[in-house]
């Protein structure tokens, strides 16, 4: 099915009753490498559930991986008469940007609603593709925001359906000096394997012959995997692994990680925002463009 515009903007799910506890927190931790050094106890404070500390980009998988209360899964909430519902071409889809904003700090468990909805969508050209934005919010028990997950998509295959192909938003400017830090982090061979259990199964990370099939001489590194990434670097270069000061968190993806890669972090300070991009110097590849953390 293709996109149809302007009635993707109407597309959105039913809101969602989920839960998470310590254990899907410091899975995340794990994915991202945090606890590799057992002895290590500002990472530890990640992975162990005495005074657990919550990743903020853990967002990203919390909601998905996390139970759903009573049975709940995602539905598509009721759409108004002649709705025409958009699918794009998933075997054409890679994941553009992410961007995570926290409310509130992210305890260390509890029970949310999330809803998620279409808020753009913005047609590059019948063989250009497509860039779709979709918004999910958190609120809490009390009806309070937690968490805003913006995330867009390039649908390579739904170019041509006629909406604008201007207005997305502009990603943030790296600063043109030298980074202010540099921090390297060593991926594990089997880093996709762990990280996947948070709920992204894709065989694209697993399956030696899916990533063949796809081009890649391996499975790749989850996007997400090397977006966590990032934030540990915040963690360690800036708030001293003090989680609570990360209001936000975006990020472009411009390339694939393969596990085993040393992911170098580049960061710029300017007061509260952390301008930020990451690279495998080994492959003399950009794998993280336009990182912008801000801080409370």
């Amino acid at each position: 099915m293709p996109i149809y515009y302007p009635d993707i903007l109407d597309q959105k799910s039913a809101p969602r009753a989920f839960t998470y506890g310590d254990k899907d927190v410091m899975l995340y931790a794990l994915g991202i490498g945090l606890g590799a050094d057992p002895m290590d106890e500002k990472e530890l404070a990640f992975v162990y559930e005495r005074a657990l500390k919550v990743v903020p980009t853990a967002a990203t998988v919390l909601a998905a991986g996390a139970r759903a209360r009573g049975g709940a899964s995602e539905a598509a909430a009721p759409t108004p008469p002649g709705h025409r519902p958009s699918q794009l071409n998933f075997l054409m889809v890679v994941h553009g940007e992410q961007k995570v904003e926290l409310h509130k700090p992210l305890p260390a468990a509890g029970a949310f609603t999330a809803a998620s909805r279409t808020i753009g969508a913005y047609d590059k050209g019948k063989d250009k593709g497509a860039v779709v934005i979709n918004e999910t919010v958190w609120t809490d028990e009390s009806g309070e925001k937690v968490a805003t997950l913006t995330g867009s998509t390039f649908a390579r295959g739904d170019g041509g359906f006629g909406g604008p192909s201007e207005g997305a938003p502009a990603p943030h400017e790296t600063p043109t000096r030298a980074p202010d830090q540099s921090l390297d982090f060593a991926t594990r061979p089997d880093q996709a394997l762990i990280y996947r259990l948070n709920g992204d199964r894709n065989p694209l990370h697993s399956d030696p012959e899916v990533a063949r099939k796809a081009g890649f001489p391996r499975p790749i590194l989850h996007g997400l995997c090397t977006y966590g990434v990032t934030c540990r670097a915040i963690l360690q270069g800036v708030t001293g692994f003090d989680p609570d000061p990360v209001a936000s968190h975006q990020a472009r993806f411009s390339a694939p990680v393969f596990p085993g890669d040393v992911i170098t972090v580049d960061l710029w300070r300017d007061g509260k925002q952390i301008a930020f991009e990451a690279r495998v110097k080994a492959r003399s590849v950009t794998v993280i463009k336009n990182g912008l953390t801000i801080l409370r």
